[in-house]
């Protein structure tokens, strides 16, 4: 038996003012065959490591494709994706005939030309390896599940976490029903139900967390092999935006329709009670310093690099200093060029900064004030579940009662990391601000006394009303009060 793994990802912000070409991918995941790390596996490739790890004991050869993922950001360059595309698309060639195909998308990424990447690349693997091949997919719950990419993969299941605590169980889950499926055991089928909406559906509160647990435990019963939750990328303006859901049965098509239209009706009931609360910036403050004790963590959500912004917006920052708040903590704030200063400084240097503001109006003013170097490190990374997200060189500084990490690779907060690589400890803090939407919820909700949500005023509108939508198919809720939820495949 053999199978084929690759990998090729980004969460796209069609919005995004900033570009994506073949060097983000550079600087975050760019692996061809053989190069993947043993240690851990990385952004969208834990089906190639599962792979890897199970190969030998269970009886297949594991033939590895390159491996490219690059960090949330804008369209993708028409001309590195093709690329990147027919990179992997030569080397299945190669290794032709094969049994099985394992795929690791995020599943929201779009290039120039390509609203349905991971359609367009799974259309021309199925091309290439024939009917009888098993085509599995592993993505991110943020991804667009488009009608073409089901049609085409004979199985495909989502993370169920949010924050995605769980990339390697849902990888095995994956690897486990392409292998029953190779051997006869299982005949996968897929429904998917359209929910028409846009939301956010953390994990971490009680409303979403009751609702994963009740589809976790449909999985392995009356024939059920996955359940999975799209719950759709809302900063992606292509056709097939919005939350979907996907079941995956053995044989019984008729049963997966109806189990995935119960479940999907489940999810409309639920629109608009998932989402955390949102406040101020003034009132996130205010109502961190009335906690008696810490750390108050405060996530600064529309300036998450995870959802595509620069995150090198200034405005919670500014307020902290200008308030003198002691004991605070934020991160990390993206500056190369700051990062770059700090270290020709030195560690313990004092000396005139100007920190972030840089990439767009969105990104505040500039900040500039006299700085004390506290910490410096190189190639510093944090973890992020059981992968590790890649920082780039790092500078912790400090203003008045205000320490701040600067980043030369750009990427939310996820692990503890990102403050201790440059000795700064976030749970002896007072208020530690975060630029993350939930990520950051696996490593430092543990350790909060209180999470306050805080809308800014970032490039991430919370409010999906006044994005400019040109391309999405309406309607869809909230853009449009009445919508027509359906079955669609």
């Amino acid at each position: 038996m053999r199978l084929f793994a690759a990998t090729i990802g980004t969460e796209s912000n069609t919005f995004s003012p900033i570009p994506t070409s073949l060097d983000a991918y550079k600087e975050r995941v760019f692996l061809r065959p053989g190069e993947h790390p043993e240690e851990t596996p990385l952004m969208c490739t834990a089906p190639l490591w599962v792979a890897r790890r199970r190969a030998a004991a269970e009886g297949f050869a594991l033939i590895e494709g390159s491996c490219f993922a690059a960090a949330p950001s804008g369209t993708t360059n028409r001309r590195d994706y093709e690329f990147m595309r027919d990179e992997i698309l030569a080397q299945l060639k190669a290794a032709l005939p094969v049994d099985g195909v394992l795929f690791g998308f995020h599943g929201a990424m779009v290039a120039h030309g390509y609203d349905d990447v991971e359609g367009d690349i799974l259309e021309r693997v199925r091309d290439l390896v024939g009917s009888k091949c098993v085509i599995g997919v592993e993505l991110d719950p943020h991804c667009h599940l488009t009608v073409k990419r089901v049609q085409h993969a004979d199985v495909i299941v989502l993370y169920k976490e949010y924050p995605h605590t769980d990339v390697v169980e849902r990888a095995e889950e994956l690897l486990d029903i392409v292998l029953k499926t190779l051997r006869g055991q299982v005949k996968p089928v897929m429904s998917l139900y359209d929910c028409r909406q846009l939301g956010s559906y953390p994990t971490t509160l009680p409303l979403m967390r009751g609702f994963v647990d009740r589809m976790k435990a449909m999985e392995g019963n009356d024939g059920v092999l996955s359940i999975s939750i799209g719950h759709g990328f809302y900063l992606g303006d292509v056709p097939e935006l919005g939350g979907r859901i996907l079941v995956v049965m053995d044989r019984d098509k008729a049963k997966g329709d109806a189990l995935a239209t119960k479940i999907g009706e489940e999810f409309i009931s639920m629109r608009g009670k998932t989402a955390p609360e949102y406040v101020s910036v003034q009132e996130g403050i205010a109502s961190a310093m009335k906690v008696d004790g810490g750390p108050v963590v405060i996530s600064d959500t529309t300036d998450n690099a995870g959802g595509g912004a620069p995150s090198d917006n200034t405005t919670i920052l500014r307020r902290l200093i200008e308030q003198r708040t002691e004991g605070a903590a934020v991160g990390p704030i993206w500056d190369p060029v700051a990062v770059r200063l700090c270290f020709d400084a030195g560690e313990g240097a004092e000396f005139p900064l100007r920190i972030g503001g840089k990439i767009a109006p969105t990104s505040g003013t500039p900040i500039d004030a006299k700085v004390t170097v506290v910490g410096l490190k190189r190639n510093c990374w944090q973890s992020n579940g059981p992968t590790q997200s890649l920082l780039g060189d790092c500078a912790g500084v400090r203003v008045g009662g205000v320490e701040i990490v600067l980043n030369s690779n750009r990427t939310q907060a996820y692990g503890l990391e990102l403050f201790r690589n440059v000795g700064i400890d976030p749970a002896a803090k007072k208020i530690v601000v975060v630029k993350s939407s939930n990520h950051f919820m696996a490593a430092y909700g543990p350790i909060a006394k209180k999470v306050i949500y805080v809308e800014s005023d970032g490039p991430l509108s919370l409010d999906y009303r006044k994005l400019p939508y040109k391309r999405v198919r309406r309607p869809i809720w909230p853009l449009d009060e009445n919508t027509t939820p359906g079955l669609i495949l």
